[in-house]
């Protein structure tokens, strides 16, 4: 009797960068918070927007629109804090909405640059097709080496 292996797929959560959609692996996310007050850093990257204080933990807080290069749009209610971990390691990213969960065939993924140096490649993992939508999936490990 022949066995095919399952189909693997991605949980990600989705959200909104300007009219653009991005999602991250759920594995790699701590929490989604409400934008909240945060502390500036002095002489940290312009795309560092400072620390927030989150349930007693100090975390490091980072524009993804500052660090794309993409224009810095005022907070609003739909604003959030992507809250990203690994090996020890947690920092919170700037998004504009989150649209929600969404699973992810890895037939459905692409690769989208030949060579890793470049510097699109660095923060991009692939896109995903989904019905008539394409996501860009963006690697959560390179937003921890900031």
């Amino acid at each position: 009797m022949e066995t095919t292996a399952a189909e693997k797929y991605r949980q990600l959560i989705t959200f909104r960068l300007d009219d653009e959609e991005y999602g991250i692996e759920t594995k790699k996310i701590r929490h989604i918070e409400e934008m909240m007050p945060y502390t500036r850093v002095p002489g940290a990257p312009d795309y560092i927007k400072g620390v927030i204080n989150l349930r007693g933990e100090i975390v490091p807080l980072m524009s993804i629109r500052k660090r794309f290069g993409m224009e810095e749009k005022e907070t609003d209610e739909n604003t959030r804090i992507i809250i990203l971990s690994s090996d020890n390691v947690t920092a919170g990213i700037i998004v504009d909405e989150v649209i929600g969960t969404l699973q992810i065939a890895e037939d459905d993924i692409e690769s989208l640059f030949a060579h890793d140096s470049d510097t699109a490649a660095e923060f991009v993992s692939g896109a995903g097709k989904v019905n008539n939508r394409v996501i860009t999936i963006l690697n959560a490990e390179r937003f921890l080496k900031i």
